[in-house]
């Protein structure tokens, strides 16, 4: 990547990565294809996707192509959002939701089911022309269980969010997504409990392995 950077006149190619303005485009059409072929073929498909901004038209009507075959879509926008949700024969598979709260939604990260094997990405890039097309950018995937399982499990809190996120609906009215029914979920305040949860739980077994280890060593 970074003699990419150094060379961009050279024809690089990545076997893991998806780069700009390389294979950005490209990679990320094969990849909602792959979930438009599993829908198709009646197995678990799904693609959800957070980013700043959705504007770029060919990925957009990739989705609604995708929405079309059977694939339930889950979008977090926090910015400009050019894709509607909701219309018949179009998006109806599509649900999306504006996020803003005390601390900046900056990450981008997309998630695509794969039939029960899901593959993760995070990236730098919105879905814009200019950040597929005209700027370097890189998405990478995440491969360590533990760590995939995080970011699904943060991202699936966030589409839970019943206090601060907004749903973006085709009258576009971007009313909070309020409930009754079920307890309050406010992502940020979620999240933090989620992640302290998590490093008490990496230090109590640290902790145990220690002792073990000081037992064998005497």
């Amino acid at each position: 990547m970074f003699e990419f950077i150094k060379f961009p006149y050279i024809a690089f190619t990545f076997k893991h990565l998806i780069v700009s303005p390389i294979n950005a485009r490209s990679a990320i059409e094969e990849l909602i294809d792959q979930e438009i072929k599993t829908a198709q073929q009646h197995q678990r498909s799904g693609i959800t996707l957070k980013v700043n901004n959705l504007v770029d038209h060919d990925l957009i009507n990739k989705l609604y192509q995708a929405s079309n075959a059977g694939v339930k879509i889950k979008l977090i926008i926090r910015g400009i959002c050019s894709l509607v949700t909701g219309v018949r024969n179009q998006s109806e598979n599509i649900t999306a939701i504006s996020l803003v709260d005390r601390y900046l939604e900056h990450p981008r990260v997309s998630i695509f089911e794969n039939n029960g094997q899901p593959k993760v990405y995070i990236s730098s890039a919105d879905w814009m022309s200019r950040n597929l097309d005209q700027r370097v950018e890189v998405a990478c995937p995440i491969y360590d269980p533990a760590v995939k399982q995080s970011v699904i499990d943060i991202i699936t809190i966030q589409l839970n969010d019943n206090t601060k996120a907004r749903n973006l609906d085709t009258s576009q009215t971007n009313q909070y997504q309020f409930s009754v029914d079920i307890p309050k979920t406010r992502a940020q305040v979620a999240i933090y409990h989620y992640l302290k949860k998590q490093q008490l739980t990496k230090i109590i077994t640290f902790n145990q392995t220690d002792k073990k280890l000081k037992v064998c060593h005497g």
